[in-house]
């Protein structure tokens, strides 16, 4: 319909109860969640029985809350670290990766890009158990052969961190691309002619024209990278992320502290999504 054409009132009122269903599924789970992280009751779950803020600071026995819950806390420690090397190490190689798509020329490099962006379309439990099996494999080999035990190579902090940046690396790259697709490389070339040289060009030029995207990748990777579940249930060792704590706790019956840590993530991503959005659009003025 054009937008200019007058609309009639049943399409309004249609248009108007669609908008507010979807927003209701999208939000009210949400709502739900932080609501009951108050709820003075011993089940996470409805009815609302009153206001208490145990679940976040009581110490007791019967209610311990979230502040002295040493497996809850060291799991989202876990999740942080783990989150800020698999954003940092998927920057260098989607950033690398767009470089080389996208500003060098040749054989088979429509081939070779298509092979980096397999991992968008493997499953995550399937890419979980593949690299499980070759590093099991790797390992294995290393052992029986040269006598030499990679720790790496077994279920292990690193090993989730390598199984994260074999698919997030290729959202990087995708932003990296999309960005460096807009680059006026007359500037580039101009700088060349100037006597820059290209180490200085790609440090002063082209990087701070990708300002703006590496910020933004880099924060959906640490979100993708902390909330990640199916690769990381199969690569996990000792130290558990926080998806895979509270999949523990659910499965095992939980109180609501689960509650009071999603309300936290809730706030804590809601503020970073905030901040990148202000960020990136400071950088685009």
């Amino acid at each position: 319909m054009i937008r200019s054409l007058p609309r009639s009132k049943k399409y309004n009122v249609l248009f108007l109860v669609y908008i507010i269903t979807f927003y209701l599924f999208l939000f009210a789970p949400l709502v739900v969640t932080c609501v009951l992280a108050f709820n003075n009751s011993d089940f996470p779950t409805l009815p609302w029985k009153g206001f208490s803020l145990d679940w976040f600071f009581s110490d007791t026995k019967q209610r311990l809350g979230l502040w002295h819950d040493s497996n809850s806390l060291q799991s989202i420690v876990v999740s942080i670290q783990t989150a800020f090397f698999v954003s940092i190490f998927s920057l260098l190689i989607g950033t690398m990766g767009a470089f080389l798509f996208e500003r060098e020329n040749f054989r088979f490099k429509q081939a070779f890009y298509f092979l980096a962006l397999a991992p968008l379309v493997i499953p995550g439990v399937i890419l979980g158990i593949s690299l499980l099996l070759a590093t099991n494999t790797i390992g294995v080999y290393m052992e029986e052969t040269f006598g030499i035990d990679v720790g790496i190579l077994r279920p292990s902090f690193w090993l989730v961190v390598i199984g994260q940046v074999s698919f997030i690396s290729t959202f990087v790259l995708l932003v990296i691309s999309a960005r460096l697709k807009k680059f006026d490389n007359t500037l580039y070339e101009a700088a060349l002619n100037l006597g820059a040289n290209r180490f200085d060009t790609i440090r002063l030029i082209i990087l701070p024209f990708l300002k703006p995207a590496l910020i933004g990748a880099g924060a959906v990777a640490f979100l993708m990278s902390f909330e990640n579940f199916n690769t990381t249930l199969f690569l996990v060792g000792s130290d558990t992320t926080l998806p895979i704590n509270l999949y523990l706790q659910v499965r095992d019956g939980s109180t609501p502290i689960i509650n009071a840590i999603s309300f936290l993530l809730i706030v804590t991503t809601s503020i970073m999504a905030v901040v990148n959005l202000v960020l990136t659009k400071k950088e685009r003025v």
